[in-house]
């Protein structure tokens, strides 16, 4: 995990051929940051947790069923936040494409950008990216605007498109990309600056958390059981309905074999928590 004074996360959320990807490289580049795509997480993730890279892209942008949402779905979603967040914690990245903003950390843990553009643009660009026609590619942005937005709503209880939820909302046809990697470039420049320790605490904290919230997740033994988790400096608290002996001791051992745990404290109780596969 990092041990900097503050970190520059940028997570970077885009509408469909609002060029959300080609922004975030543009800024990396500018900043001298890693850069990684949606895609690349996810390929990590599916090889990391031994899972088909397929099947999680499509609940990636597909509402699932509701009997799904409490399986793969949720399964998939612990998985990326794992490997996701444990880049983050990694300090000086931008991640642009499959909603990774929405797994940042509340708390200044990053720059939660949502890139836009209007319609007909967006149009315009998924047929020249994607060689469509005309009517295909509007029926391919208008059907994964809706399928997303129902996702993102199962999943988080969030209005993909409610601008309260970034702290930049990025209009990509009104000025040019590189006009607005400046801007992304000179925040995340700032934030560097502020020194902020706590920040940095919250993130390694919250990468700390989702590892474990995984790691229990793919356990065979222990599955889709419901369970929070949260952390605090490395102390781990995991809490569910069923953590009872022999269960609980299962739960430390799993915990205490993610880097960073300096200890585990299991509950049968349901507490206010961090993450939760519910």
């Amino acid at each position: 995990m990092a041990e900097g004074t503050d970190m520059a996360v940028i997570a970077i959320s885009q509408q469909i051929g609002s060029r959300g990807i080609e922004l975030g490289e543009l800024a990396a580049q500018q900043l001298g940051y890693r850069f990684q795509t949606g895609e690349q997480l996810i390929a990590e993730t599916a090889r990391r947790f031994n899972v088909s890279a397929d099947q999680m892209k499509w609940f990636d942008v597909h509402n699932p069923h509701f009997w799904e949402r409490k399986t793969d779905g949720s399964r998939f979603a612990a998985y990326y936040r794992a490997v996701f967040l444990q880049e983050a914690a990694q300090d000086r990245i931008v991640v642009a494409g499959r909603g990774s903003s929405h797994f940042l950390p509340d708390g200044g843990c990053g720059i939660r950008v949502r890139t836009m553009a209007p319609v007909a643009d967006r149009i315009k660009q998924v047929a020249k990216d994607e060689k469509l026609a005309p009517a295909a590619a509007e029926k391919r942005v208008r059907d994964f605007d809706t399928e997303l937005k129902a996702r993102i709503h199962s999943l988080f209880g969030q209005d993909i498109e409610d601008p309260a939820i970034y702290d930049l909302v990025i209009n990509t046809a009104r000025l040019s990309l590189a006009s607005h990697a400046n801007t992304l470039a000179a925040l995340a420049t700032h934030i560097d600056s502020e020194g902020n320790p706590e920040r940095t605490k919250r993130m390694n904290d919250a990468a700390i958390a989702a590892q474990v919230h995984a790691a229990l997740v793919a356990h065979p033994k222990i599955g889709d059981s419901q369970m929070s988790v949260n952390c605090s400096a490395g102390c781990v608290r995991v809490s569910g309905p069923g953590l009872v002996p022999p269960w609980d001791e299962l739960v430390i051992e799993v915990a205490q074999t993610i880097e960073g745990v300096a200890s585990v404290e299991v509950g049968a109780e349901e507490d206010p928590v961090t993450l939760t596969t519910s």
